[in-house]
């Protein structure tokens, strides 16, 4: 594991208000091919959902009790 990849893991989750897809920066996102680590802030302001094309101003923080 990358030391941004262990940063991520720490990083809080995102969850789509449309579909509920959760954005978790430890895993990214393949479809857009976000690496893993990258935290939600550090996506593209165009990023959009990978599962309903929502767009990145949709999604709340979630738990940050991990």
């Amino acid at each position: 594991m990358t030391s941004a990849e262990a940063d991520a893991t720490d990083s809080p989750r995102y969850e789509c208000g449309v579909c509920w897809h959760v954005y978790d920066p430890a895993e990214g996102d393949d479809v857009a091919q976000v690496a893993a680590g990258t935290t939600f802030a550090e996506l593209p302001e165009d990023w959009r959902c990978p599962t309903c094309d929502g767009p990145k101003s949709k999604y709340m923080r979630i738990g940050d009790d991990r």
